[in-house]
């Protein structure tokens, strides 16, 4: 193994964790937006501008995560030849990663514009889909000796 591959393979793991760290704190400010009462502007608005700070930094931080995972396969060559089923897989969850990044944006978008109808316990069932969506990639990582 050489040293910019390492390198590459530790900074792509940094980033997707960094990545996900802001998807797992989102929704927990959802829930907290939808549990803001109708006259409490000052929480509101202090909640909303945190989320729009960590979408933000969240989108940030995807980008060298999927830059850095590219590099790992397109010029490493990690997951090319028969038998990768689990590089496939992985690729299927990270575009469900990135739809899901998507949708907190869109979610975002209705908070600033008062059109939230969910309630505060749909949001805590929607933060659970990341956590899923992390373990099952990080099962991928670790048990991909087996898949193929």
């Amino acid at each position: 193994m050489s040293n910019a591959y390492l390198w590459v393979k530790a900074l792509h793991i940094i980033f997707v964790a960094s990545w996900f760290a802001g998807l797992f704190y989102l929704p927990r400010l959802f829930v907290n937006l939808a549990m803001v009462p109708a006259d409490s502007h000052a929480e509101r608005e202090r909640l909303l501008l945190m989320a729009r700070k960590l979408y933000r930094f969240s989108t940030i931080l995807m980008v060298p995560a999927l830059v850095f995972g590219l590099l790992l396969w397109l010029y490493f060559g990690i997951g090319k030849g028969p038998g990768q089923i689990w590089l496939h897989i992985k690729l299927t969850l990270v575009v469900g990663v990135i739809g899901y990044h998507h949708v907190c944006r869109r979610i975002l978008t209705q908070f600033e514009g008062l059109q939230n109808r969910r309630s505060h316990k749909w949001f805590r069932w929607f933060n659970e889909v990341t956590v899923l969506l992390f373990a099952v990639i990080v099962c991928l990582v670790v048990l991909k000796p087996t898949l193929g």
